[in-house]
């Protein structure tokens, strides 16, 4: 579209010429009345004189046009510019000059709107920015529907949750999604009511069980109009499972205890009752009611370990250990239980040097181990004890030829509580923390352990601890 500036021009030129015309004509008419004799000479003369006198006023008063009508309409040409700019979206070259005594106010009224569209858009990009990266940055998933039940927002979490790129989701409806049955009948309930919906949902992702917490709620304007929902999934699988794990250990707990309060209190009561006048019922009662006691203080003791342990400023006193001092200490406190299974042990020491850790604490693993060994044995089988370096690593490796465990039992082995054979643990005094705790002190000294086993053959523990700390 042409400027005002040249559109005026073009007309200004066009109406001179016209007038510039007109006057030749009219002054062309007057030729007869000069006296001037007739012949082509001088009408040649004359012709020529009148047409330089056009031509040069012409030219003057086109250049004064030009000079008034660019001081003039230039300036709005100019503002005209900047305001299509300002309107386009294009705010940092507003082009309007101030020369002009007329234009002023307007001049700077443009560059002020300019000034403020521009740090409206900064603020505007900036805010938006910071909602993307909280957005991505969150750790659920988010799906945002807009009024006409299409999808119009996805954050990463959702995406790599579900495995949908953004081009496949965007602009669909929640019946083209794919997800889950839970999870749409949940949104659709949403759109239906208006109102805020949570629920948990177990699902499968990628052939593995996970627990989502969905929650769905509309979207509401400032003034009070409905603009979709948005619907938020936080994977609480961890959470679930923690849960589980409380409520297990406290039956647990609750039951280990029970058994011996219950064995404690009926003998008790029994020899209360009379009993107690037989000489050789009071000793096996007395004598049950010990063994009760012991197991139930083990099991105290060693819930005490475990809660130390698993506490958040739980400290190793770390010094210098002799690997084959601790073995042996260990295999001192268990040696009443090896000899009465009359059970061979086999100590190969091959490591001279001492490693980094808290001799105590190891002692308590191997001990833990050890008993765990002797505890799932036969009589007369042998236990096997071996010590290497492997890189920066010191290996310690127990073989038992015990009852084995299987293989889908085996990702279970250091839960609390979980025994393989719960009648064989209780009869032997285990209280199933012995391996919890092994595992928890074994990855405080930043170590690992790990179990192989083969049902009737055996089962074999490696303890990985580093030499320094």
């Amino acid at each position: 579209m042409k400027s005002l500036y040249r559109r005026l021009v073009g007309a200004f030129i066009i109406l001179l010429l016209t007038v510039l015309t007109g006057i030749g004509i009219v002054l062309g008419q007057f030729f007869p009345l000069f006296k001037i004799e007739t012949d082509s000479t001088a009408q040649q003369y004359y012709l020529i004189y009148l047409v330089i006198v056009l031509v040069i006023a012409f030219l003057l008063s086109s250049m004064m046009a030009i000079k008034f009508l660019k001081m003039y309409a230039q300036p709005i040409d100019n503002m005209t510019t900047a305001a299509t700019k300002i309107s386009e979206g294009e705010y940092t070259q507003p082009s309007v000059p101030f020369d002009q005594s007329y234009n002023d106010e307007l001049s700077v009224a443009i560059r002020k709107i300019s000034e403020n569209m521009l740090k409206m858009s900064d603020v505007r990009g900036i805010e938006k920015e910071r909602l993307k990266t909280l957005i991505e940055s969150m750790g659920s998933g988010l799906l945002m529907f807009g009024r006409g039940g299409t999808v119009t927002l996805v954050n990463g979490v959702f995406r790599k949750t579900f495995g949908f790129e953004t081009t496949e989701i965007i602009g669909k409806t929640v019946n083209s999604i794919g997800l889950p049955p839970e999870i749409t009948s949940l949104i659709e309930k949403v759109f239906m009511t208006e109102q805020r919906r949570n629920t948990q949902v177990h699902v499968e992702v990628d052939h593995k069980p996970v627990v989502f917490s969905v929650y769905g709620a509309p979207v509401i304007g400032d003034h009070g109009n409905w603009l979709g929902i948005v619907v938020v999934i936080h994977d609480v699988t961890e959470l679930v499972h923690l849960e589980e794990v409380r409520k297990d250990f406290v039956a647990n707990v609750s039951h280990e205890l029970r058994t011996p309060i219950t064995s404690i209190k009926g003998f008790a009561e029994t020899l209360l009752g009379g009993a107690m006048e037989e000489p050789l019922i009071l000793k096996e009662f007395l004598e049950i009611i010990q063994k009760e006691s012991d197991r139930l203080h083990l099991l105290i003791d060693d819930l005490l370990v475990l809660s130390g342990v698993e506490r958040a400023g739980f400290k190793l006193e770390y010094t210098e250990v002799d690997l084959n001092k601790v073995i042996n200490e260990a295999l001192q406190l268990i040696s009443g239980t090896i000899k009465e299974k009359q059970m061979n042990l086999l100590f190969e020491k091959t490591i001279d040097f001492p490693i980094k850790g808290d001799e105590r604490r190891l002692i308590q693993v191997i001990v833990n181990i050890l008993s765990n060994a002797v505890a799932y044995s036969k009589d007369e089988k042998t236990i096997k004890i071996a010590v290497e370096k492997v890189n920066e690593n010191i290996l310690i490796i127990v073989e038992d030829e015990g009852i084995g465990i299987e293989a889908t039992e085996l990702p279970r082995l250091f839960e609390r509580f979980y025994r393989v054979d719960r009648a064989r643990s209780r009869d032997s005094g285990g209280t199933g923390l012995g391996l919890a705790i092994v595992k928890h002190l074994v990855e405080a000294h930043h170590g690992t352990v790990e179990v192989y086993s083969q049902l009737g053959i055996g089962t074999a523990f490696y303890i990985k601890l580093p030499i320094e700390h």
